[in-house]
C-alpha cells in the first residue's frame, strides 16, 4: 500500500514546463497535446526515443500515436538498425545516426530519460534541435538534468525510483493519445 501512497503523493509532484514557465498539470496536458496536434496537422513525424524500460515506453507509444492518435510516428528500435549502429559508431549515437537520416525540420522527438543525462537521448534532442524541431522530454531524478533542461515542453517527475519514474511516464503519455482520440 506504500507504493500505492507514493505514487498519488508524485502525482501531485508532476512537473511539466514550457520553456521556464511551469504549467498546472492540467495546462501541461493541454500543451502536450497541443504539440501532438500541431505535428499531426503538418505532417510531420513523431520519433520517441529510450533506454532500458523507457524504451519499452517509446515502442509502446509509437504504437499507440499511430494507431489511435493518427500519427506519423517511426520507430527508432529495429534490432538490426540498433546494433548496426551501436557498432560503427557507439551506443551514444544509435539515435541520433537515424535521427540524422530520416528526420526533417519541425518533427518531433519525445525524449525519455528517466535520468536525464544520457548520452545518446542528449545527442538525439541535439539532432532535432539542429532541424529546428520539437522535443518534449520526460525525465525524473535530479531537476537539473540535461535533457529537460533541452526540451521545449518538459514532464518531471521528482523521483529517483525508475519504476515510478516510467509508471508515471506511461502513463501520462497514454493520457494524452487517449484525450488526442475524444
Amino acid at each position: 500500500m506504500r507504493y500505492l501512497e507514493e505514487i498519488k503523493h508524485l502525482l501531485d509532484e508532476i512537473k511539466i514546463t514550457q520553456g521556464t514557465k511551469e504549467l498546472s498539470y492540467d495546462e501541461g496536458i493541454v500543451k502536450l497535446i497541443q504539440v501532438m496536434e500541431a505535428t499531426r496537422q503538418a505532417h510531420r513525424q513523431l520519433f520517441f526515443a529510450g533506454n532500458g524500460g523507457s524504451a519499452a515506453i517509446a515502442e509502446h507509444m509509437t504504437a499507440d500515436y499511430l494507431k489511435n492518435g493518427h500519427m506519423r510516428t517511426v520507430s527508432l528500435y529495429d534490432s538490426p538498425v540498433l546494433t548496426c549502429l551501436g557498432n560503427d559508431y557507439g551506443y551514444e549515437h544509435v539515435f541520433s545516426k537515424q535521427l540524422d537520416m530520416m528526420a526533417e525540420r519541425g518533427d518531433l522527438l519525445v525524449a525519455i530519460s528517466s535520468s536525464g543525462n544520457s548520452q545518446n537521448i542528449i545527442n538525439a534532442i541535439e539532432v532535432v534541435k539542429s532541424l529546428r524541431g520539437t522535443v518534449v522530454t520526460f525525465t525524473g531524478f535530479k531537476p537539473d538534468n540535461r535533457a529537460r533542461a533541452m526540451g521545449d515542453v518538459n514532464v518531471y517527475i521528482p523521483c529517483e525510483k525508475y519504476g515510478m519514474v516510467e509508471s508515471l511516464h506511461e502513463l501520462i503519455l497514454q493520457q494524452v493519445v487517449d484525450e488526442m482520440q475524444l
